[in-house]
């Protein structure tokens, strides 16, 4: 029980802490990003808009958002703890397997998760702004990245774990492996949104989840340190 409760209380700091540090950096960095490629949407929107057209499913059915300001933001805050602290379980049972107890081995996991939840995928399909056209269907998409991202960290724990060369090796080849197999793509991808502001958009993204990254992982592995040196007593 308090074996668990270590691994929870971690987590709960890390991802709380991680997470509005997240939200502190994407209002900065990424969220004005997000509003000038919005008013080049709403600018393409306008002119379709006068074109005669007949009224569509897609257009008749109106997907709730928040507004923005205030709402925006708390939905984004909620949303990003949540996420924080989900990661901050994992990064925190794994710490307790392998005794990871310094904040500087918890920064290198959390560069490790970094690498495999944001920036392997993004090679292969970056972060997209509002406007920009996907590529490829959704189903496609989601599973590419979800194995993009299961099999890099699969080949950086064989990597750094494995037991020998051979291992190593393997781990780079598994980690190779969806960027071999190439990202869902489509011909003909037509945005209204400029390439700078795009790249803008790609660079901030993974700047802030880099960020996170490291915050999450140096909390998780320095609080799980403290609790185990006070025995966790005062939180009975």
């Amino acid at each position: 029980m308090v074996f668990f409760r270590v691994i929870l209380l971690s987590a709960l700091c890390a991802g709380i802490l991680a997470g509005a540090a997240l939200t502190g950096l994407q209002t900065l960095q990424v969220y004005p990003l997000i509003l000038a490629a919005e008013e080049f949407e709403n600018q393409g929107h306008d002119h379709a808009a006068n074109a005669p057209s007949h009224p569509s499913h897609e257009q008749e059915t109106r997907t709730w958002l928040p507004a923005d300001g205030g709402e925006r933001l708390f939905y984004s805050l909620l949303s990003n703890v949540l996420i924080g602290v989900g990661l901050g379980l994992v990064l925190a049972a794994i710490f307790a397997v392998c005794d990871v107890s310094d904040w500087r081995q918890g920064v290198a996991w959390g560069l490790g998760g970094f690498i495999a939840v944001n920036l392997a995928p993004a090679l292969g399909m970056p972060p997209e702004l509002p406007g920009m056209a996907a590529a490829g269907d959704l189903l496609a998409r989601q599973t590419w990245w979800f194995a993009t991202a299961l099999l890099t960290a699969g080949g950086i724990a064989l990597i750094f774990l494995g037991p020998g060369l051979v291992w190593r090796l393997s781990g780079v080849v598994v980690a190779a492996l969806p960027h071999i197999y190439g990202a869902p793509h489509s011909a003909g991808l037509d945005s209204n949104v400029p390439a700078i502001l795009a790249a803008e958009f790609v660079t901030a993204s993974l700047a802030s989840n880099l960020i996170f990254w490291a915050i999450l992982g140096a909390l998780a592995a320095e609080t799980m340190a403290r609790l185990d040196r006070t025995g966790t007593s005062e939180f009975a």
